[in-house]
């Protein structure tokens, strides 16, 4: 290189803080796109859900993986038949051995059980549209026992008084490990070991204790109502 050329290339700038900054924008995507943190099983990015979040198409990572297992081994599945003999009130748990809580209003908890069944699971869900376990405990209890409950199953799992499963009673919480977290799933109780939730692999629904699925995972039980 002649005298001439160096001279003319040493007088050009260096735009090094330019590069500096797009090399950071470049850093940054790079994180968003893959280094989430996960869950210690399925993982949902770390992040927990918030109150009143609206229902969007995207669903965290563990719920096709919850899916999955949840389909292959619900060994005990609810009939059609007998969750429309539930939901219209042919069928009443008052008179079985699982009676109501006391200050409970049966006939209402019943009618806003009822009335979300068949609606598809959505993660943040909390309408007709779409809606997820501790969404769906959240608007039955408001608007049947006017009790506000927390947002996630995690945080109502911290309310009311424990319940022995021997003592369950209809309007009881009941709460599962399905993702490796501690009671990242909840549904109310019925009786006769049947309980409303909504399900990740089929919406709102009455599911069976006797699952092979629920008893792995059942975690224990809170009244809410005394």
């Amino acid at each position: 290189m002649d005298e001439e050329n160096h001279r003319n290339i040493a007088r050009k700038p260096r735009n090094i803080s330019g590069l500096s900054s797009i090399c950071a924008l470049l850093v940054v995507a790079l994180g968003i796109a893959g280094c989430a943190p996960s869950s210690p099983r399925f993982g949902n990015g770390g992040k927990k859900e918030a109150s009143g979040t609206k229902a969007t198409n995207h669903q965290p990572r563990f719920s096709s993986k919850e899916a999955e297992e949840e389909t292959k081994e619900n060994d005990k599945i609810v009939d059609r038949k007998e969750v429309e003999e539930i939901t219209s009130g042919e069928r009443d748990f008052r008179k079985e051995k699982n009676t109501a809580i006391a200050p409970l209003d049966h006939s209402k908890m019943m009618r806003e059980i009822s009335k979300f069944m068949g609606v598809p699971y959505q993660h943040g869900g909390l309408s007709m549209q779409g809606i997820d376990c501790s969404g769906y405990t959240m608007i039955v209890y408001k608007n049947s026992v006017g009790k506000s409950l927390p947002r996630s199953a995690h945080d109502q799992y911290k309310f009311g008084s424990p319940v022995s499963f021997n003592d369950l009673k209809f309007g009881d919480l009941i709460f599962f490990n399905t993702t490796g977290e501690q009671a990242s799933h909840v549904g109310i109780y019925l009786g006769d070991d049947l309980f409303a939730h909504a399900s990740v692999s089929l919406g709102v629904t009455i599911s069976s204790l006797q699952s092979s699925y629920y008893q792995k995972r059942y975690e224990g039980a809170r009244r809410i109502v005394q």
